[in-house]
C-alpha cells in the first residue's frame, strides 16, 4: 500500500505534494521489448513549430456536481464561441480554439440550447475552432465491457450522421494506466489520435517521467492504429501531466526545448490541457501567448488537438515506432469498491445481446416498437459512457463520497430499467408474433447468440403438474423438471439445438413424462454427471473437480490455502444441501458464515460439460476480498480478455501483451473469461459478475505467470481506504457467478463461446399467438439476411 501518514482525507493532489511524486524514470529501459525504428525521421522541419491546446478537463463528480457542471459547460462553450468569433480576423494559427474533452459537452449544448445556438456550435466544430472527441468524458476504461465503450460513443456517432462530419480524437488521461484494446475499439469507431497526460498522484505505477516512446503508433490486435501522444512526465501541471498548458508560456519553452531531443527527434511538438481542477475555465491567454511567442525560429499555434495530428502524422507519421501492449490498471480498479452496483451495469450489458436481437425481430414486424423508448436508450447509452468517469477515487474537494456513490447508482439504475424493459417487452411482443393453434401452454426459446446451441431454459410455471414438454420442431419430447430459483417456481427444459439468432417452440402438456433419470447424482458433497466429479466443501469451495473424459485428470490445485470457488477458511459449521434436482440438472447448495455469510450453488447440467457456480454473499464488507481458483497445471499459460482485445498475461519479451516499464500488474482485466492451460490441456473461467483478477501472486511491479491460480477480485478499496467508496457504500447482497469447462489445447474461439453460452442464457416467452412468424421454429439470420437487415440495426448509432 501507500506510504503516507494516515489522513482523514488524503486527495490526489495531497498525495502529489505529500509523495513528491513527478514519476522520475524507476523502471529501467527494456531494450529491444518494442517495435522501434532504426533511422531518425528523414524529414526536420525548418522552424519548429508549438501546438497550444485549451481545454477544461473535467472532474465530473469530483470538482462539482451534475448542476454545477451543466451550467459550466454552458458558459464556457458560450464564451468560446464569442472568443472564436472575435478573433477571426487574426492570422488562422492565432484564433482562438477550444477543445471540449467529453461528448457530454455536446450532449449537454444541445439539450439546453436552441437548435441556432446548437447549429452556431456546430459550425464551430466543422470550421475548427471547436473540437469534440468520440469519448463521452475522461474516463478508466480497464474494467469497462467492450460493448459499453462502443455504446458510450454513440452519440458522437448520431451528431455525425446528422451533420455530416468526423470526430477523429478520443482521450482517456489523468489515471497513469492503460488498457491495450481499448485503441481497437476507439479506432473501429472512427478515432485516430489520442493524447495522454497524467496525474502521476495517487499511483503505486512507476517511471511515469521516463517514457521509451512519446509519440507512437497504438496498434491494435486487429491490426488498427492511432496516432498516441504520451509524453514523459514533468508535473500534472506540466507536459506529460494532465494539464500541460497549465501555464501556456511555459508551456511553450518546454515544448521547445522538448524537440530534437534524444527521445524526441521531431520538431513539433503539442502542449494540451489547462483547466486541471477548476471548475470552469475562461482565458483567452492561449492566442496572445501564441502571437507573443511566435518568432523566426518558432511558430506558435493556438491548437483544436487535431492539427497538431495531421502535421505530425504528414511530417514523421511513416518514420514512428509503435507499440501493442497493456498498462494494467489504477483508477479503473475502484469500481470494485461498489462492486455490486457495478456488476448490475455489467449484467445489463451483456443482456442488450438478447434484448436487441428480440428488439430487431419484433422491429420487423412493427416498425414503431422502438419509437417510444429512443430517448431512453440514447440516455443509456450516455450514461454506460459515464459509469467510468475518472473520478473514482471519490476524493474530491466538493463532493463527499455518499454524493458520488449515489450518482453511480442513479447510472446503474437508469441503464438497467432501460435494458430490462426492453428484454420484457421485446419477449412478450415476440411471444404474441409466433403462430399458434390448440389450447396447450406453449412458449418459444429465443437464442441471441450466432451459432446452435443446446441449453437451459427457464419458463415461469405455477400451473398443474405432472406435466411434459414437447419440442414441437421435433415431436419429442424434451427433459424438463420443476424448480424454484429466488423464491419464483419455473419449468425448466433442456433445449437441444437451438438455431442461431432464432428460436424453439415447446408445448407444455399435462401428464408425466417419458421419466429421464436425474442430469446427476449427489453422494455425500459430491456431485457427478458423464463429464465430471465434483466435490464441493459446505464453505462453498470446490476442493475436487476430476475429468472423467480425460482418464480422470484431476483439475483442482490447493494454492495458497484455496482450492476452487474459495472465498477463504470456512466457519467449520456450514451446511451442504442438494436444491432443484431434476433430469435437467441438479444443484448442490453450500452456505455458511465465513469468512462472510454467503451460499454457493454448484450445478451440473444434463449433456453438459459446464459446471456453474453461483455464488450470493448477503452480508456488508470493507475489507479487500477475492475468490480462489486453484488450478493443477505445471507450467500455466493465462489468456483473458481485456477491454476489447484477449490477451495473453506475459510481458511483451515472453510472448505476451503487458509492457515491461510504466505498468501495474497486481489487478488484470477479467472480462467474460480467462483461460489457463499448458499447451495440451486446460479449462476455461467464465466470469458473469467480477471485474478484475490477481493472477498467481502477482504485485503492483511484479506479474507472476508461474502460479497456476486465478483470484477474482469479489471487491474493496484495493488501493487503501483513501480511494474509492468505503464498505461497498453499506451493500449487504452480493451475486457473482462463474463457470468452468475443462478442454485440451487453448481455442480462444471456444472460450469465448463457453462464457457468452454461460452469460447468455436462452430467453424464453409465452406464445401467446400471432402470424409474423412460425409455430415450431425459426432460424433469424436467414430471413435477416434476405430482408439484408443485421440484429440490433435500430439500436447503432
Amino acid at each position: 500500500m501507500f506510504n503516507h501518514p494516515k489522513r482523514a482525507r488524503l486527495t490526489r493532489r495531497d498525495f502529489l505534494k505529500l509523495s513528491g511524486i513527478l514519476a522520475g524514470g524507476a523502471a529501467a529501459q527494456a531494450a529491444g521489448v518494442f517495435e522501434t525504428v532504426a533511422a531518425s525521421p528523414s524529414f526536420q522541419a525548418a522552424v519548429k513549430k508549438i501546438y497550444l491546446a485549451a481545454d477544461d478537463h473535467t472532474d465530473y463528480m469530483w470538482t462539482g456536481d451534475e448542476a454545477a457542471y451543466k451550467t459550466a459547460f454552458l458558459e464556457m462553450i458560450d464564451y468560446y464561441l464569442n472568443l472564436a468569433d472575435s478573433t477571426l480576423g487574426n492570422a488562422p494559427e492565432h484564433q482562438s480554439r477550444w477543445n471540449c474533452d467529453g461528448s457530454f459537452w455536446m450532449w449537454t449544448y444541445e439539450k439546453n440550447r436552441t437548435a441556432t445556438q446548437f447549429q452556431r456550435f456546430i459550425n464551430r466544430l466543422k470550421s475548427g475552432h471547436l473540437s469534440v472527441p468520440l469519448n463521452t468524458l475522461v474516463s478508466c476504461y480497464g474494467g469497462a465491457p467492450a460493448e459499453a465503450v462502443l455504446r458510450g460513443m454513440y452519440y458522437p456517432g448520431q451528431i455525425e450522421r446528422r451533420y455530416n462530419l468526423r470526430f477523429t480524437l478520443a482521450v482517456a488521461m489523468e489515471n497513469q494506466t492503460l488498457p491495450y484494446g481499448l485503441g481497437a475499439l476507439w479506432a473501429g469507431a472512427g478515432a485516430k489520435y489520442s493524447w495522454r497526460g497524467v496525474c502521476g498522484c495517487a499511483t503505486q505505477t512507476t517511471g511515469l517521467g521516463n517514457r521509451q516512446h512519446e509519440i507512437y503508433w497504438w496498434t491494435g490486435p486487429d491490426g488498427s492504429k492511432m496516432l498516441m501522444k504520451w509524453y514523459s512526465l514533468l508535473g500534472n501541471t506540466e507536459l506529460g501531466g494532465y494539464a500541460e498548458a497549465r501555464n501556456p508560456s511555459v508551456a511553450v519553452d518546454q515544448a521547445t526545448n522538448k524537440c530534437g531531443a534524444a527521445n524526441y527527434p521531431y520538431d513539433i511538438a503539442g502542449a494540451f490541457g489547462h483547466g486541471w481542477d477548476n471548475l470552469k475555465t475562461f482565458t483567452s491567454a492561449f492566442v496572445t501567448v501564441a502571437q507573443s511567442k511566435t518568432n523566426a525560429s518558432r511558430k506558435v499555434f493556438v491548437s483544436n488537438e487535431h492539427d497538431f495530428f495531421e502535421d505530425f502524422e504528414a511530417t514523421y507519421g511513416a518514420g514512428l515506432p509503435s507499440l501493442a501492449c497493456s498498462f494494467g490498471n489504477e483508477w479503473d480498479l475502484y469500481c470494485a469498491s461498489l462492486a455490486e452496483v457495478s456488476a448490475r451495469v455489467k449484467r445489463a450489458v451483456e443482456k442488450l445481446r438478447g434484448a436487441e436481437a428480440l428488439a430487431t425481430l419484433v422491429n420487423l414486424q412493427n416498425a414503431s416498437f422502438m419509437t417510444s423508448r429512443v430517448a431512453d436508450r440514447d440516455l443509456a447509452w450516455m450514461n454506460l459512457g459515464l459509469y467510468w468517469e475518472h473520478n473514482w477515487t471519490a476524493d474530491g474537494p466538493t463532493i463527499t463520497r455518499p454524493q458520488r456513490a449515489a450518482w453511480q447508482r442513479g447510472l446503474a439504475s437508469q441503464i438497467e430499467s432501460y435494458v430490462n424493459t426492453l428484454h420484457g417487452d421485446a419477449a412478450s411482443a415476440l411471444g404474441g408474433l409466433i403462430q399458434k393453434t390448440g389450447l396447450n401452454q406453449r412458449f418459444c426459446a429465443f437464442n441471441p447468440l450466432s451459432w446452435t446451441r443446446t441449453d437451459v431454459a427457464d419458463f415461469p410455471y405455477t400451473g398443474a403438474t405432472p406435466v411434459q414438454v414437447i419440442d414441437l420442431s421435433t415431436t419429442l419430447e424434451t427433459p424438463s423438471q420443476i424448480v424454484t430459483i429466488d423464491g419464483q417456481q419455473y419449468l425448466r427444459i433442456l433445449a437441444t439445438d437451438v438455431p442461431p439468432v432464432g428460436y424453439k417452440v415447446f408445448e407444455i402438456q399435462s401428464g408425466a413424462g417419458g421419466g429421464f433419470s436425474d442430469a446427476a447424482t449427489v453422494t455425500g458433497n459430491v456431485i457427478e454427471n458423464d463429464f465430471y466429479q465434483v466435490a464441493v466443501a459446505d464453505r462453498g469451495a470446490i476442493t475436487s473437480l476430476i475429468d472423467k473424459t480425460r482418464l480422470n485428470r484431476e483439475f483442482v490445485r490447493n494454492i495458497n490455502g484455496r482450492d476452487m470457488n474459495d472465498l477463504g477458511p470456512g466457519s467449520g459449521s456450514g451446511s451442504l444441501q442438494v436444491e432443484n434436482a431434476g433430469p435437467v440438472s441438479v444443484t448442490l447448495l453450500a452456505t455458511d458464515t465465513s469468512p462472510l455469510a454467503h451460499s454457493s450453488r454448484v450445478t451440473l447440467i444434463r449433456n453438459s460439460n459446464r459446471v456453474e457456480i453461483r455464488n450470493d454473499i448477503t452480508q456488508n464488507f470493507g475489507s479487500v476480498l477475492t475468490w480462489g481458483f486453484g488450478f493443477e497445471i505445471n507450467t500455466p499459460e493465462v489468456w483473458h480478455e481485456e477491454v476489447g482485445a484477449v490477451i495473453r498475461a506475459k510481458l511483451l519479451a515472453d510472448g505476451g501483451h503487458y509492457s515491461p516499464v510504466n505498468a501495474r500488474y497486481d489487478w488484470l482485466t477479467l472480462n467474460h473469461f480467462a483461460d489457463i492451460g499448458d499447451g495440451v490441456v486446460g479449462a476455461t473461467l467464465s466470469n458473469a459478475d467480477c471485474y478484475f483478477m490477481r493472477l498467481g501472486n502477482s504485485t503492483v511491479n511484479t506479474l507472476d505467470t508461474t502460479t497456476p491460480q486465478l483470484s477474482p477480485l469479489v471487491g474493496g478499496q484495493v488501493d487503501g481506504s483513501n480511494f474509492g467508496i468505503p464498505n461497498q457504500d453499506g451493500d449487504t447482497q452480493f451475486r457473482q457467478r462463474f463457470a468452468l469447462q475443462t478442454h485440451d489445447a487453448y481455442d480462444p474461439v471456444a472460450a469465448m463461446r463457453f462464457a457468452l453460452e454461460h452469460q447468455n442464457p436462452l430467453i424464453v416467452s409465452e406464445v401467446t399467438g400471432g402470424d409474423a412468424y412460425p409455430r415450431n421454429r425459426l432460424l433469424v439470420v436467414d430471413r435477416l439476411r434476405s430482408q439484408r437487415l443485421v440484429v440490433g440495426a435500430q439500436t447503432r448509432r
